[in-house]
């Protein structure tokens, strides 16, 4: 059976709850669900705690990136309840969540389909109850497919740090294939990115991860870095990762130059956030980008922040108030 793990805040008014990310009478742990997003049974815990009496009724999806889980919102989400419904999902391969076998089980339109169970199973049906999404890395390419295969789902999206995967891999440079070996190592034939990853997962996390930034390691929360390196350190999760990858470069591109073709776009606004110090700023125009895959009439937007790559932790608090602006209610 497979299953996404999600989590939401606050619990109150939704269809089936989760946890919340502020005291709400004992401020505890709520709930967390599994969700079999292949249409099996879906397994749950439910807590017996009281809910609280006032909740925003407003939804937002909030999808990581790699190596990383639900936990990159830390910073985030305990400042957005008060106006927002949070849902958190692993992504599939990642975290908690099922780890299916098979370069397509990771395709996006795939991790799409889990993204739009979810909310489904949240109580947000259809278009009379859309919710917004804000992603990071690879989330923000599952959220994207989201826009495109599930447009009457989606009120408005921000993506983090990415262009449009087509696009990054038919513009490489030298200097992108420098700053982005991974997108061209993890996407070599089982087991040997496997091997490679799984030979010293906190060394290579430490490498990887802290030389993304002046600052190192110390933007990451002590407790929400050893979840990323456990995810590195086992076997299902990295192969899972590698899959990801590899259906970016295989499947995602065929569907990405399909959707194209036939004119599926997004039609939501759009906002993108991209780090100074990072490959974006230095190797592509991601406002341009972005509009060439959205309707005409769309609002797309977007701007540098000063950050590296990865935004959510680092500049947390600029992400919440472009959240604010831009998905206003």
């Amino acid at each position: 059976m497979n299953h996404v793990i999600y989590q939401a805040w606050p619990p109150c008014g939704l269809a089936a709850s989760a946890y919340q990310a502020r005291p709400c009478h004992d401020g505890r742990l709520r709930i967390v669900y599994h969700h079999d997003a292949d249409g099996a049974q879906s397994r749950h815990l439910r807590s017996q705690k009281r809910r609280c009496l006032l909740v925003p009724e407003t939804p937002l999806l909030l999808l990581h990136g790699f190596p990383q889980t639900h936990h990159i919102w830390h910073r985030i989400a305990p400042q957005l309840i008060a106006a927002y419904t949070v849902i958190l999902i692993d992504l599939r391969g990642y975290g908690q969540s099922s780890k299916p076998d098979g370069v397509a089980s990771y395709a996006k339109s795939a991790m799409a389909r889990d993204c739009a169970a979810v909310m489904t199973q949240l109580g947000y049906h259809d278009e009379q109850q859309p919710f917004f999404v804000c992603a990071h890395d690879r989330g923000a390419r599952v959220a994207h497919k989201v826009c495109v295969d599930h447009p009457e789902r989606v009120r408005g999206a921000i993506f983090l740090d990415i262009c449009p995967t087509l696009a990054m891999y038919e513009a490489t440079s030298f200097e992108f294939a420098r700053a982005y070996f991974h997108w061209f190592m993890l996407i070599q034939p089982a087991p040997l990115p496997e091997m490679m990853l799984l030979a010293n997962p906190r060394k290579i996390a430490e490498a990887f991860m802290g030389g993304r930034q002046d600052q190192g390691l110390s933007i990451f929360a002590p407790e929400c870095w050893e979840q990323y390196v456990a995810g590195l350190s086992d076997e299902a999760t990295v192969h899972a990762m590698c899959d990801d990858y590899r259906a970016a470069a295989t499947v995602d591109l065929d569907e990405a130059r399909e959707d194209i073709k036939k004119g599926r776009l997004i039609n939501c606004p759009l906002k993108v956030l991209w780090g100074q110090h990072g490959v974006i700023e230095r190797c592509f125009d991601a406002v341009k980008e972005w509009k060439q895959v959205s309707s005409k009439d769309v609002t797309v937007e977007g701007h540098s922040v000063d950050s590296g790559h990865y935004i959510p932790e680092q500049v947390p608090d600029v992400v919440v108030s472009e959240i604010k602006g831009f998905f206003a209610v």
